[in-house]
């Protein structure tokens, strides 16, 4: 019994300096512990250190001892149990664990500026001064959060230098791109870019993505991501000429599809078939098609006929619109508002950190002239940066650095916020909303017609409104492809830093300078040469035939130097690929006499300049021999299509397969400058992995 109680008082006595600095060190050793135990993927609970053990085993099996033996002495059960309960208050307080900030937090600037530590990319990696960047497994490198800076590192940060703070940040955003050309996620482009706008130091070849083992980006997922949502409308049918000879649709520049699509199939599973939209996958790629002549006609119409890769017995009728490339520097100051959706559901590494990596990239790329405003919207909307020029780099950055996830959706509100402030700063001018979200958008209007009215109503007033998506779990695509398409807008869905420079940075003019409004296309087939036809894709984007000549009816946009494409298989007449039987009662009498023989359709196109609000017309007859357009691009885009009626299981595609679809694009890759080709190349055969 003396001896516990020994123990027990030099335990008490033990000077607090002494207990406090074990604390720390079983602290931190457990803490270190604890993060290698979670990047090498096993229990994640954190146990005391050896040191630690050594401190504490000793007394607690002397307390443990002393209990036994006094609770048979009642005089001594009270007081004793005091010194014991205050023992454990003490070693409980100096012992806490030390508790390690989340990945995703920002850490705070130990000195002048309101500029948050930036989020960067993730890497596994040591820079050059020593301070680590942690490697976050959750998002495979699509993004990091970086570790706390030192005292040391913390001077160009907190100095008012803007120059510093930028040459930073860009650093941080090439390591990142650097990374993921490494991994072979993305393209060369972006890194290209990026070395060439001297944004970093020294940046890896082009040549690193194009790697042909499709196993080390395969990766197996035991569950689907489940809860986006999808409105997809029905696979066009195959329609009968001599019934209904037209088709008329607006054209579509958006991307989202193809994104979602590539980070679908590198996370290891087959996407549903609603996400894949057709017209996306191959308008995600540029081609090389002929130019307008001059600026008066925004754009060039090209046709060519060529033989359909998976049906030997049809033709493929390939439409090409090439719009003009406007000299961006001569462009207006831009006007742009991003509403940021900062809701809960965004707290992911690959969703608001990453968003705001984005955004950075695209300011980093504007006009000194152009301005930013910033409103978020979670569990209330806010004005958090009143409009403020490009040239005052510093207030904008801190007012992104310092947003955080948290709280329900309040979609509605911020979106009216938004669309007031942007009002606001178009005055006689127009502006842009730029939605991002990963899709959770509440937006407090729940008839899908009414927010149609809504958005075309601001429309009309000279504000558009562009859509970006981030994540997967809860991606609400339908909502998302409603606002885009019709605020005059595009929609596209960034997966990774290398996207958010494709759609922010290299794409950036076609969504600040618009050079036409409205964009319809309408085929009239010939049906005393064309039996059968389908249009391929563009099923969302279907209008009435009467639509075509309503000026009042909203169509697609194009922006500088956007390309669109749209391809048509059809069945000549004659020919055993013909589906369908004749009709009883339908002589050949009957059919049409025209002196139109050797054309297979006619091809139409309107649209208004913008500002305008009546329509311009541009015709050009299909004929059979017509090939504007190089076999090498054609083919390309025959293969993205494939792929995607493969991806859509499309039973039209009869026998062709992934390693058709693979083999096609092998030989049409061309020049492939950066890589997009090559990368599509290699998502076919994780398809076929993921079948």
């Amino acid at each position: 019994m003396s001896d516990d109680l020994e123990r027990l008082q030099a335990a008490l006595k033990m000077d607090a300096s002494e207990i406090e600095e074990t604390a720390k060190t079983r602290a931190l050793l457990a803490g270190l512990e604890s993060f290698d135990r979670v990047n090498q993927g096993i229990d994640q609970r954190s146990r005391p250190s050896a040191k630690a053990s050594r401190f504490a085993s000793p007394l607690q099996q002397g307390l443990k001892t002393m209990w036994t033996r006094i609770t048979s002495r009642p005089f001594l059960l009270a007081t004793t149990s005091l010194c014991t309960i205050a023992l454990a208050v003490v070693i409980t307080q100096q012992n806490r664990p030390l508790r390690l900030a989340p990945l995703g937090d920002v850490a705070p600037l130990a000195s002048e500026g309101d500029i948050a530590a930036p989020k960067s990319v993730v890497v596994a990696d040591e820079r050059a001064d020593g301070a680590a960047l942690l490697k976050d497994k959750s998002v495979e490198e699509s993004v990091v959060v970086q570790a706390p800076i030192a005292p040391a590192q913390d001077a160009a940060m907190a100095s008012p230098d803007v120059a510093a703070v930028e040459g930073r940040l860009r650093s941080e955003n090439a390591q990142t791109l650097a990374r993921e050309a490494e991994k072979g996620l993305v393209t060369g482009r972006a890194v290209d870019s990026l070395a060439a706008s001297g944004l970093a130091e020294s940046m890896p070849s082009p040549s690193i993505v194009a790697q042909e083992s499709d196993a080390e980006l395969y990766r197996l997922q035991q569950d689907q991501p489940s809860g986006d949502v999808f409105d997809g409308a029905p696979v066009n049918p195959l329609k009968i000429t001599a019934q209904e000879p037209v088709s008329t649709f607006a054209i579509d520049v958006d991307t989202a599809s193809y994104s979602y699509v590539r980070s679908a199939l590198l996370d290891g599973y087959r996407p549903q078939a609603d996400a894949v939209r057709i017209e996306e996958l191959v308008n995600y790629f540029d081609y090389t098609y002929p130019k307008p002549a001059d600026t008066e006609v925004p754009f060039q119409p090209s046709v060519s006929v060529s033989a359909t890769p998976w049906n030997p017995g049809t033709k493929l009728v390939h439409i090409a619109i090439q719009g003009f490339t406007a000299d961006e520097s001569e462009r207006a100051p831009a006007n742009l508002v991003f509403l940021i959706d900062t809701s809960g559901s965004m707290e992911d590494a690959n969703k608001l950190p990453l968003l705001v990596q984005s955004f950075r990239l695209m300011l980093a790329n504007l006009q000194p002239d152009d301005r930013i405003a910033i409103v978020t919207y979670a569990g209330s909307a806010g004005l958090v940066l009143e409009p403020t020029k490009v040239s005052d780099q510093r207030k904008i950055l801190a007012s992104l650095q310092n947003l955080s996830a948290g709280g329900s959706t309040a979609g509605a509100e911020g979106l009216q916020q938004a669309y007031g402030v942007a009002e606001d700063m178009a005055g006689d001018g127009s502006a842009r909303v730029i939605l991002a979200t990963d899709g959770d958008f509440n937006v407090g209007i729940a008839d899908p017609e009414e927010l149609k009215n809504f958005i075309a109503a601001k429309r009309d007033t000279g504000v558009f409104l562009s859509v970006l998506g981030f994540g997967r779990g809860n991606y609400d695509d339908a909502t998302m492809q409603v606002l885009a398409q019709n605020g005059n807008g595009q929609a596209a869905y960034i997966d990774t830093l290398a996207e958010a420079q494709k759609v922010l940075v290299e794409d950036v003019a076609a969504t600040l300078v618009p050079i036409a409004n409205d964009v319809k296309i309408q085929v009239e087939w010939n049906p005393a040469t064309v039996a059968e036809y389908r249009l391929i894709g563009y099923e969302t984007r279907a209008l009435n035939r009467e639509d075509f000549n309503n000026d009042r009816v909203d169509a697609g946009e194009i922006g500088s130097g956007h390309t669109v494409t749209a391809l048509y298989e059809i069945t000549l007449v004659g020919s055993s690929a013909v589906m369908t039987d004749d009709l009883r009662y339908e002589s050949a009498a009957a059919a049409p006499e025209t002196n139109f023989t050797s054309e297979l359709g006619f091809l139409k196109l309107r649209y208004k300049l913008p500002g305008a609000t009546t329509s311009q017309l541009i015709e050009t007859p299909i004929t059979p021999d017509r090939v504007d357009i190089a076999p090498q691009e054609t083919a390309f885009a025959a293969a993205v299509a494939g792929f995607g009626e493969l991806l859509r299981d499309n039973q039209a595609m009869g026998d062709w397969s992934h390693d058709d679809a693979q083999t096609l694009a092998q030989s049409a890759r061309g020049e492939d400058t950066f890589g997009y080709r090559a990368e599509f190349i290699r998502l076919i055969g994780l398809a076929k992995a993921a079948q």
